[in-house]
């Protein structure tokens, strides 16, 4: 470098941009829900994010307290409302053990059936809109191609395509009749394929994986501090599933893997959803093949329950994480206290830390690797 061109390099490095405060949402096509994130930004580099929820709060923790049991599975629905039968599932499951209530193994098995399929359905949705999100519109296509065969199959069972309300308290709503069962064989056969497809779309698409590879990474030690669960968890190499540390409706009784990722990058744990479909593809095959004979619903739930005074926990492996429902009586007709822990609420919270010092290009990409649910994480 000569002489003369040294104070006009000294004089680029001086170079300072001023803060810019820009907001995201809670109006925007990317946030997948009335999110607000305000950013602080030097240039393109982010200084400061401040998730700002709250957009969807509808009080259903509060509103419980003046419903009996039975009608509380109807705001679970709520939630996480591209995946309401886990939903439905860990306030029976916590309902149940105030109640001093088993369900039948046909009843638990059905439950894994509903789970496993609305898991599926949930992870078409996710991959389709990442798709999106990152520049990709034609997985979007394909991936809503079969969420909506599962669609159909919830509509025929129980009438509704986004809150089901068939997992209730003792059991489940409604017998699964002899031709549904054979629909749903059907659709695994069909479905299994087009994993493959997908791989080929997006998963291993170099312009998205440019995109989310090495992008937003998480490590093991963080994820933990954080709190997170899930695939978010998983992606970062925690082996840590609901469904195998604390089983519940059986699950200890299916085989499947748990999928990790490598380096918690956003990639990773898109990855880890993709992985996931395939394994609850496989326990659908195996409650198929030996689904229990008997009655679906446990003998003895009131019309009005009033369970004794007392308090009670139980959590699931919902499709965004571990989702928890805690219970308190006092032996009258209604909760005395619910509190949710709700999966998508605690992953989003570490987005404030994650985003600073990253480009503004990658906000999308980060915001989307978390898959949250606005329903779930203001309830």
């Amino acid at each position: 470098m000569s002489d003369a061109s040294a104070p006009a390099a000294e004089g680029l490095k001086a170079l300072k941009t001023d803060q810019l405060f820009i907001n995201l949402g809670p109006q925007h096509p990317s946030t997948h829900g009335v999110l607000r994130v305000g950013l602080t930004i030097e240039g393109e580099v982010i200084v400061k994010a401040v998730p700002d929820i709250g957009y969807l709060h509808r009080g259903t923790e509060k509103l419980a307290e003046v419903r009996n049991y039975h009608h509380c599975v109807v705001l679970t629905d709520r939630w996480d409302y591209v995946s309401a039968m886990p939903n439905n599932l860990v306030f029976c499951l916590a309902a149940e053990r105030l109640m001093g209530v088993k369900a039948p193994p046909r009843a638990d098995a059905l439950r894994v059936l509903m789970c496993e399929l609305n898991r599926i359905a949930s992870h078409l949705l996710f991959l389709g809109t990442y798709g999106i999100d990152t520049g990709a519109f034609t997985p979007f296509l394909y991936a809503f191609r079969e969420r909506e065969m599962i669609l159909d199959l919830f509509e025929m069972l129980c009438g509704a395509r986004l809150t089901y309300n068939y997992i209730r308290l003792g059991g489940v709503m409604a017998d699964v009749p002899p031709e549904w069962l054979g629909r749903v064989k059907e659709f695994v056969d069909y479905f299994k394929p087009r994993l493959d497809e997908y791989d080929g779309l997006l998963s291993f698409n170099p312009i998205f994986m440019a995109r989310t590879k090495g992008v937003g990474c998480l490590n093991a030690a963080d994820a933990v501090a954080w709190g997170l669960s899930g695939p978010n968890l998983r992606g970062s190499g925690v082996d840590y599933d609901a469904r195998r540390a604390d089983p519940y409706c059986g699950y200890e009784n299916y085989e499947f893997e748990v999928p990790l990722g490598a380096d918690g990058s956003c990639w990773d744990r898109y990855y880890c959803r993709v992985r996931e479909m395939r394994e609850s593809a496989r326990i659908v095959e195996q409650v198929l093949a030996a689904l229990p004979e008997g009655p679906f619903m446990a003998a003895g739930v009131a019309k009005i329950p009033k369970p004794p005074a007392g308090e009670s926990y139980a959590h699931v492996e919902a499709s965004r994480g571990d989702l928890g429902v805690y219970l308190v009586s006092d032996g009258g007709m209604s909760p005395f206290r619910m509190h949710v822990r709700a999966p998508s609420f605690v992953n989003l919270a570490m987005l404030q830390e994650r985003l600073a010092g990253m480009k503004v290009a990658d906000v999308i990409a980060m915001l989307g690797s978390i898959d949250i649910v606005l329903g779930e994480v203001d309830r």
